[in-house]
């Protein structure tokens, strides 16, 4: 077994637990013994909690990148990208929402995960070939953060087979995000000013998880 296929067993076996039994009792140790592993590698590759939510992440963002979209509009590219980081989240699906769950009674656990998500965009950026460098890519990175969101918020409830109310959320955002691109060249105050996208009551569910890698997790995840 190779060190990224120990990872991947670790980490499906710590999603089914969260949603078996909560994240409160999820572990690493917790996690290998659920999938039959050695405890002295998972150890040793899992030295705390938070790793596994680091390493989920960062499986995310692979599973994104690898084989998106290099060619056409960047919109496009965009989307074919963020879909594909759905997709993964959709394959732990139930983990993932018992995480949406835990967030709010693990305040360490937001904070990490919102630096984690806003550094998980800029690879979806350079992914889809945009700087995600200095302090334009700064700016990028954030509007593309606000599409997630968007998507995401969609996704807590979509319950399709193909995720369509998740693309039509994130198609959504994407055109939103060009709009106010397109103002900020012109008016970069008016377009400063302007909510991402309008309000809809409707959209209100838990706050949204955002998963990916960081190099330096908080201890207080342990």
């Amino acid at each position: 077994m190779t060190d990224d296929e120990f990872d991947a067993a670790l980490i499906a076996a710590a999603f089914t637990l969260g949603a078996d039994v909560g994240w409160r009792h999820v572990s690493a140790a917790a996690a290998a013994q659920r999938a039959g592993l050695d405890l002295a590698t998972a150890r040793d590759r899992f030295p705390h909690r938070g790793m596994i939510l680091g390493k989920f992440g960062k499986f995310a963002d692979v599973h994104a990148l690898t084989g998106a979209l290099t060619e056409g509009p960047v919109r496009e590219r965009l989307f074919d990208i963020l879909l594909r980081r759905f997709d993964f989240l959709q394959t732990h699906r139930d983990g993932v929402l018992a995480l949406v769950r835990a967030v709010p009674l693990e305040p360490a656990w937001g904070a990490y995960l919102a630096k984690a998500t806003l550094d998980s965009m800029g690879w979806m950026l350079e992914g889809a070939g945009v700087s995600a460098r200095g302090i334009q890519g700064e700016i990028r990175k954030n509007g593309l953060l606000a599409v997630w969101a968007w998507g995401m918020r969609a996704w807590l409830r979509d319950d399709s087979p193909d995720l369509t109310m998740t693309m039509a959320a994130v198609d959504t955002a994407l055109a939103r995000a060009d709009q106010i691109a397109s103002r900020f060249d012109r008016d970069p105050a008016a377009a400063a000013s302007e909510p991402f996208i309008d309000p809809d009551p409707s959209a209100a569910v838990a706050p949204e998880p955002t998963i990916a890698p960081v190099d330096d997790e908080p201890s207080d995840l342990a």
